[in-house]
């Protein structure tokens, strides 16, 4: 065993890039290359090139997770493939101003957990094509696809459906 109370960590006369101290904004890199499989949710990932988005289903319970998994949390049981439907609803959403590498450029983005019917849990992707004052639980939303699929989480987002606009403004009170 070694204990070593006087350890530290190694530091570098390298400094942070500093824009603002009220609030405090730094400037940081980030660059990585990392080789990843996808294993058992390879499916999920094939299936969004056919514009499908597939969830998973209790072979026992038949209880319907929005996002895949090979075991049932509620009874421990296998699971299988489960298409979920490409509309849904909001059931809660936030906007961020931060996110990774991947996203910085876009912020701020809005964040949806999506309820599909006939599903126990929920699904979160990008909504866009409405402002944040637009956005209100309960509205309805339609899944959109890239043309390019990169096979990452984002080849889905949503849209709000055609029907949001007519209910949005009766939420709203626009």
């Amino acid at each position: 065993m070694t204990l070593n109370p006087n350890a530290k960590m190694e530091e570098t006369q390298n400094g942070t890039e500093v824009y603002s101290t009220d609030p405090l904004i730094v400037k940081s890199h980030y660059d990585i290359d990392y080789i990843h499989s996808y294993a058992q949710d390879s499916e999920f990932f094939m299936s969004l090139g056919k514009k499908k988005i597939m969830g998973s289903k209790c072979k026992k319970c038949g209880y319907v997770y929005g996002t895949p998994r090979s075991h049932c949390m509620m009874c421990g049981a296998e699971t299988e493939w489960y298409q979920l439907p490409n509309k849904g609803k909001v059931h809660s959403y936030t906007t961020c101003f931060f996110g990774s590498e991947e996203f910085l450029p876009e912020t701020p983005f809005h964040l949806i957990l999506v309820e599909f019917e006939g599903a126990n849990s929920l699904f979160m992707a990008r909504l866009i094509g409405a402002d944040a004052d637009d956005i209100y639980v309960g509205m309805p939303v339609v899944a959109k696809f890239k043309r390019m699929q990169r096979f990452l989480p984002t080849d889905v987002y949503f849209v709000p459906a055609p029907e949001a606009l007519e209910a949005g403004k009766q939420v709203n009170g626009k």
